[in-house]
C-alpha cells in the first residue's frame, strides 16, 4: 500500500520544514492520500475510536493525578475530594472511569471483527500480535486504575489479583513480595500500583504507534479479504471519505459513551466500591470489573489438581495458566487458522462456529459474575473447554475441510457485484497482490 509520495508544500515555511523535518508530509501520506480499500464498513472505524479513547483516558488521567494522593489513608477521601470540591471533577471522574469500559467496549468489538474476518492472517502477522500486546497492556492498566480509589473491591480485588502470582513455583512469592512492597497489600502496594497505572498508558500509545506503522506497511485488510490489486480501482484516498466514516462512527460512539457518563456514570462498577477498603471486612463476593469477567470465570474453571506422567499441577497453578493461556493464544491465531480464505463472509462453517464462540465468551462473562458454587464452576469448566476448542481444534481443522463460497475477483468488483474468482491460495493470501 505504500508508495511515492505526492505531498508538495506549497508555502515557503512549509517547505523550509519539509526540508527539514517532513512531519507534515508524514501526516499527508499517513492520514490524508493514504489509500483504504473502498468497501470498508463501520467495523473499521472503531481503530480511530480506540485512537481518540486512548487520549481521553491519557488527559482525564493527568488531570486526576494531580487531584489523587496515592496513600491508604486518604486514597478514598482524596476521591470524594476530587468528585466535590474540584471544578469539574466529577465529570473528569466519571469521562475517566467510564472511558475505560467504553475502551474496552471499542476493543472488544473490533477483535471481533479481526477475528470474523481474518485480519490476522498473513501478510499482517505481526500487525495482530502487536494488537494483543496492546491488549494485555491494556488489561493491566485497567486493574492498576481500579485499586486506586481504594474501596472495598479495590483493595479486595489487588489482594485476590496479586495472591495468583503465589502460584508460580520457586519465584512465586518473590515476584508477589516484589508487588506488594512488604508482606500485604498496603500503602506500598498503592504507591506501585498508582506509578504503573500512570506509565502504562504512555507504553500503549508507543506500541499504538507501531500498530498503525505496521497498518500502514501491510495496508487495511476488507470485507472480502482480498488483497489490493489495483490502487486506482480497489482504493479510495483516507480523506476525506474514511474520515467522514469515521467522524459519524465516533459521534454515535460518543452518544453512547455520554449516555454513561451523564445518566448511568455507575452503573458498569460496584456499589461496595463506596465503601473505604477495610482490610479486616471480605466483601461477600469478590468480582473484577466487567471487562474481565470471562477470564475470571476462566481462573475459578479449574478446581483440581492436574496430574500429569512426571509432575502434578496444582488446582490455582492451573487456573492462572488457563487464564493467561487463554489471552495469549490470541497471539498464535495466525498459525492456528489453516484456512486460506480471510473473511468469513466466504466460509459458511466458520461463520456458525464464530458466533457460538461469542456466545461462549459472552457465557464465561455471565459466569463470571456468579459466586464459585453449585453449577457454576461446571458451567465454566464445560465453557473453557469450548473456548480453547475454537483455537486449538477448529480453526485447524476447518481449513482443512471447509469448503468456502467463490471469491470475488477484486474489491472493485465485490463493490460493484460483478464476477468472482476461484478460492486459491495465490488468489486469496498472497502478499504480491497488494498494491
Amino acid at each position: 500500500m505504500q508508495g511515492h509520495s505526492h505531498y508538495v508544500p506549497k508555502l515557503g515555511i512549509a517547505k523550509w520544514v519539509d526540508a527539514r523535518l517532513p512531519l507534515p508530509r508524514l501526516v499527508y501520506d499517513s492520514f490524508v492520500a493514504y489509500p483504504v480499500p473502498k468497501n470498508l464498513n463501520y467495523f473499521w472505524t472503531f481503530g480511530g475510536i480506540l485512537s481518540i479513547m486512548l487520549v481521553v483516558q491519557i488527559i482525564t488521567g493527568v488531570v486526576l493525578a494531580m487531584h489523587y494522593t496515592p496513600h491508604v489513608d486518604m486514597a478514598f477521601n482524596s476521591i470524594e475530594h476530587i468528585m466535590r470540591d474540584v471544578n469539574y471533577g466529577w465529570l473528569i471522574r466519571y469521562l475517566h472511569a467510564n472511558g475505560a469500559s467504553m475502551f474496552f467496549i471499542a476493543v472488544y468489538i473490533h477483535m471481533l471483527r479481526g477475528l470474523y474476518y481474518g485480519s490476522y492472517k498473513a501478510p499482517r502477522e505481526v500487525l495482530w500480535i502487536l494488537g494483543v500486546i496492546i491488549y494485555l497492556l491494556m488489561m493491566a492498566t485497567g486493574f492498576l486504575g481500579y485499586v486506586l480509589p481504594w474501596g472495598q473491591m479495590s483493595l479486595w480485588g489487588a489482594v485476590v489479583i496479586t495472591n495468583l502470582f503465589s502460584a508460580i513455583p520457586l519465584v512465586g512469592p518473590t515476584v508477589v513480595e516484589f508487588l506488594w512492597g512488604g508482606y500485604s497489600v498496603d500503602n506500598p502496594t498503592l504507591n506501585r500500583f498508582f506509578s504503573l497505572h500512570f506509565l502504562l498508558p504512555f507504553m500503549i500509545a508507543g506500541v499504538v504507534v507501531l500498530h498503525v506503522w505496521a497498518l500502514h506497511v501491510t495496508g487495511q485488510n476488507n470485507p472480502t479479504g482480498v488483497e489490493v490489486k489495483d490502487v486506482k480501482k480497489d482504493t479510495i484516498p483516507f480523506t476525506p471519505y474514511a474520515t467522514i466514516k469515521d467522524a459519524f462512527g465516533l459521534s454515535v460512539f460518543f452518544l453512547m459513551y455520554m449516555y454513561f457518563v451523564f445518566f448511568q456514570p455507575n452503573y458498569l462498577g460496584h456499589a461496595v466500591n463506596y465503601v473505604p477498603g477495610d482490610p479486616m471486612v471480605t466483601p461477600a463476593h469478590i468480582v473484577p470489573e466487567w471487562y474481565y469477567l470471562p477470564f475470571y470465570a476462566i481462573l475459578r474453571a479449574i478446581t483440581f489438581d492436574i496430574n500429569l506422567l512426571i509432575f502434578t499441577i496444582p488446582a490455582q497453578l492451573g487456573g492462572v495458566i488457563a487464564m493467561f493461556a487463554a489471552i495469549l493464544v490470541l497471539a498464535f491465531l495466525p498459525w492456528l487458522d489453516t484456512s486460506r480464505v480471510k473473511s468469513s463472509n466466504y466460509r459458511p462453517l466458520h461463520r456458525q462456529f464464530f458466533w457460538a464462540f461469542v456466545a461462549v465468551c459472552v457465557l464465561l462473562g455471565w459466569l463470571g459474575s456468579k459466586p464459585p458454587e453449585g453449577i457454576f464452576p461446571l458451567l465454566s469448566l464445560t465453557l473453557t473447554g469450548l473456548y480453547f476448542a475454537y483455537f486449538l481444534i477448529v480453526l485447524p481443522l476447518l481449513g482443512l475441510f471447509e469448503t468456502p463460497n467463490t471469491l470475488p475477483a477484486s474489491i472493485a468488483d465485490s463493490v460493484l457485484g460483478k464476477g468472482s474468482a476461484p478460492v486459491t491460495a495465490g488468489a486469496v493470501s498472497s502478499p504480491e497482490t497488494k498494491g
